[in-house]
């Protein structure tokens, strides 16, 4: 399975670097993540709640950085298994200076999936990558937005708290949502000749998040 794509955010290359190195952002990114935690020089442990069709489970599973390249990207490694099944891949992060002052970030994960998981169809895993992508770079947005500068600073607010200081994760409820709302515009092109029927399967079991 292969994710791949751009993004553009609208901060500067060196808060998006800070932002991809820092685990507490990471574990507010990922949709569905419970925990993470360093385990030594850029590796990094914790678990992932998953749910694709009648599947769901926890992953537990680590992420290693590699080659860093400050601010411009690095590789990266991971691993997890669990009930659901296994997964394995690697991939890399690109960071590039846009011309308003912003980053375009590249990404690109080959990832191998096996076990209960890998038997709801290619198509239903991609789908679901696709909207796991979307919300991870979403939350990611929210995440800058709350460490962003204040270009005027007589204008700034008051310091916040450190336990305000970050986006909050969204709920397991939130997240099942928009999951379920974003796997129907992913399937929508195939509801034609049964697939309604598989929908229909992913909406009643993602309630049970709710």
């Amino acid at each position: 399975m292969k994710i791949k794509g751009s993004h553009t955010l609208a901060v500067p290359r060196g808060v998006v670097w800070e932002a991809i190195l820092d685990p507490e952002v990471l574990s507010r990114t990922l949709p569905g993540c419970e925990d993470m935690a360093p385990v030594g020089d850029n590796r990094f442990r914790g678990k992932l709640k998953m749910k694709v069709g009648p599947v769901q489970g926890v992953f537990e599973g680590g992420v290693e950085l590699l080659d860093l390249d400050p601010p411009n990207g690095y590789s990266l490694k991971m691993d997890g298994k669990g009930a659901p099944g296994f997964v394995n891949g690697n991939g890399s992060l690109r960071l590039e200076d846009t011309d308003d002052g912003g980053t375009l970030l590249h990404y690109e994960i080959d990832a191998q999936v096996g076990g209960r998981i890998a038997a709801v169809g290619q198509r239903l895993l991609d789908s679901s990558a696709k909207v796991l992508t979307r919300q991870g770079l979403q939350g990611l947005e929210q995440q800058l937005a709350a460490r962003a500068p204040v270009p005027d600073e007589a204008a700034a607010p008051a310091p916040l708290d450190d336990d305000d200081a970050a986006a909050a994760a969204p709920s397991q409820a939130a997240f099942a949502g928009r999951f379920a709302a974003g796997m129907a515009r992913e399937l929508w092109p195939y509801l034609v000749g049964g697939a309604l029927v598989v929908l229909t399967a992913i909406a009643i079991s993602l309630r049970a998040c709710s």
